[in-house]
């Protein structure tokens, strides 16, 4: 069913194929129809009572807090280190590289993991590995052995730790969480992710870096060991719930081994029209967001020709409207539906493209960001809640290893391809082409994510 604008059903049942018009390759026709119904999720063990569920939402949002914190603190140490270290542009810029490389290698088979294993015990163990890394390169700073190849290392370690707890701790949520709350948590965890990351974790890494590396590094340790803690206390069983007897789990199910298992991923995503839908429009949103961060340090100075101060006013632009989002999510569903709050972020990266086009005002650009990433935050609260409630528990690690390869694989992408059409055709018409990208999305979205087929997959 749907409850405040926000789909809470767990039966997938005529999502795949539903409606008149084909859904492409996989999804259309009664075959369809049947495989998904043979795959609706089953059931997830409840969260307890009432006061059980409030602890875990509120442990999820304080472990999100504190591990984006040291994210955010560790994305300004690692690269400001290697500057001290004499690192050229091309060497520092290889830091950042090496914390999101492994989501294009290694989240597939991750996903895989988080389908077999407790998904606490490898979030648990993913952040005692983190604070591991973080607690290394502490220590050579302080032998005065640090060198760029440790913080490579640490990037690498720190990287892959980090699709293993992102993994895990997205597909752990319907177990901690009943339907009934799961938008509201997801709203808290998504502005914490943007409060701690975008704004306190950058801000707060460049004071402990001028108090020295040391005290920064000793910071990001003791916030993940905190968040370890943290998961700790969730309550719940968090071990994958297998397919139930006599219900079909699809290929690469039981023994058919990691591939097979990582195609049966994939393969639900694809045949699923509404997920399928909404995974492909996000990569093609991810992609335009990349090309925004990638073009603005250059349209800010040469076109805007604004100082520092002002580049970063148009950052923060992004995650105020990201809290906003946050934070007013609930109502916004409950007045426009989950489809128009979903639409709105179509709507706000199309204004983030647009505006620096056609009307080169630093003001109209900030407001141009604000709404993109109030849009942004609106998509991530309710794909992630319609993921819970539609995708089947014993599945949920590999999807959302999929969405995010998907997501986060096309952010180099739109960077790359950001920069080429600037060099050739200018800033403006780089925006300008982008915003043509993202225009001819409302057209299949609309076509897919109806509140008919929403209501449809939740099994109303």
């Amino acid at each position: 069913m749907i409850e405040d604008g926000v789909v809470t059903g767990t039966d997938e049942a005529g999502a795949s194929g539903a409606g008149n018009g084909g859904s492409g390759n996989g999804g259309s026709g009664n075959g369809g129809a049947d495989r998904a119904r043979s795959e609706a999720p089953e059931p997830v063990a409840g969260p307890g009572g009432p006061s059980r569920a409030r602890r875990n939402g509120v442990v999820l949002v304080a472990f999100t807090a504190m591990t984006n914190l040291a994210d955010g603190v560790l994305k300004i140490v690692l690269p400001l280190l290697a500057v001290r270290l004499g690192g050229s542009p091309g060497q520092v810029a290889l830091v950042g590289l090496t914390l999101t490389l492994p989501w294009l290698v290694v989240s597939l088979p991750v996903g895989v993991l988080a389908d077999r294993a407790d998904r606490r015990a490898l979030v648990i163990g993913a952040d005692l590995v983190r604070l591991a890394a973080a607690a290394g390169l502490l220590a050579a700073v302080a032998a005065q052995a640090s060198s760029l190849p440790a913080l490579y290392a640490c990037g690498l370690v720190v990287g892959l730790a980090e699709v293993v707890a992102n993994t895990a701790g997205g597909a752990l949520v319907p177990a901690a969480v009943p339907p009934e709350r799961r938008a509201r948590t997801n709203a808290w965890i998504a502005g914490a992710e943007t409060l701690a990351n975008e704004f306190c974790g950058p801000a707060v890494g460049g004071l402990l870096v001028g108090l020295g590396t040391a005290v920064a590094l000793g910071s990001v340790v003791a916030a993940f060991a905190v968040g370890a803690v943290l998961i700790a206390l969730l309550a719940g069983r968090f071990r994958p719930v297998p397919a139930a007897p006599g219900r079909r789990t699809g290929e690469g199910a039981g023994t058919g081994g990691v591939v097979a298992e990582i195609r049966e991923g994939l393969g639900f995503v694809w045949r699923h029209r509404l997920l399928r839908t909404l995974t492909l429009t996000i990569a093609v949103l991810a992609a335009s967001w990349s090309a925004w961060l990638a073009l603005l340090p250059s349209y800010a100075a040469s076109v805007l020709e604004t100082d520092a101060a002002g580049y970063g006013f148009l950052i923060s632009a992004i995650g105020l409207g990201g809290l906003a989002g946050a934070g007013l999510v609930t109502v916004i569903n409950r007045l426009l539906g989950v489809r128009w709050a979903l639409f709105a972020d179509l709507v706000g990266t199309f204004l983030m493209m647009g505006v620096p086009a056609i009307f080169p005002a630093s003001w109209a650009v900030a407001a141009a960001a604000f709404a993109g990433g109030m849009g942004g935050t609106l998509w991530t609260v309710n794909s992630r809640t319609i993921a819970q409630a539609l995708v089947p528990d014993r599945l949920l690690g590999r999807y959302g290893a999929a969405s995010r390869l998907l997501g986060w694989g096309t952010l180099p992408v739109g960077a790359g391809l950001g920069g080429l059409l600037a060099e050739f055709f200018g800033i403006r018409t780089a925006f300008a082409l982008f915003a043509v990208m993202v225009v001819m999305l409302p057209i299949p979205f609309l076509r897919t994510v109806t509140t008919a087929e929403l209501a449809r997959s939740a099994g109303s």
